[in-house]
Formats: structure tokens, sequence, C-alpha cells
């Protein structure tokens, strides 16, 4: 059986994943064995945190929210119900903003909920 050289195409394989690998300290950026390891395990980070994103993204909202309705003598809960019963649609991200770069605007929504 005649030997094949893989050539053009394992080269192009491997330099795939070695530039994907840019970035990686040591062997994990010039070695195509750990460079493909670490790449793997990267994607599986990246994965698993776009879905964690949504999550830790979520929670500081609420943090925010939380602070800037003690500032206004509400607590975090009491401030979403009244949102619900005034019927007033502001999602957490936007209430948030207000929070930061629009207290004056938050205190009205506050005082709309009190």
């Amino acid at each position: 059986m005649p030997r094949v050289k893989r050539g053009f195409k394992a080269r192009q394989r491997r330099n795939k994943i070695l530039k994907e690998a840019k970035g990686f300290r040591g062997g994990h950026s010039k070695v195509f064995s750990t460079a493909a390891a670490t790449v793997l395990k990267a994607r599986v980070y990246a994965y698993r945190d776009r879905k964690n994103r949504k999550r830790e993204f979520r929670k500081l909202w609420i943090i925010r929210i939380n602070a800037a309705a003690k500032e206004n003598g509400l607590s975090y809960s009491r401030l979403m119900g009244g949102l619900l019963k005034a019927g007033i649609e502001l999602d957490r991200k936007v209430l948030s903003d207000m929070a930061i770069n629009d207290p004056a605007a938050f205190a009205k929504v506050a005082n709309m909920v009190k």
C-alpha cells in the first residue's frame, strides 16, 4: 500500500486550530495537541458562559434596582410588585439603567408605585 502524505489539508486543519489558540499562554498556543485540547475546552466554556451571562446581568440589574429602591424608601420586592399592580411595563434592564443614569426619573417611578 502506498504511503499517503496528508500535506495541505492536514496543515490547513492544524493551522485553523492554532489560529483559534492565539493569545493562549505557552505551548497552548504553539503545540498542536495542547492547543487542540485547550481550544476544545475554551469552546465548552464559551457555550456555557453564553447562558451564564444572561443570569449574571439579571443579578446585577436586580442589585442596582434594589439599591435605588432603598434610597426611595422601598424594597425591591415592593417596587416590582407595585410596578405590576400599576401596570408599568418597565423591564429590569431599563429600571437599572434609570437608577444609574437618571435617578430623578427613577424616583418618579418609585413615587408612582408608592
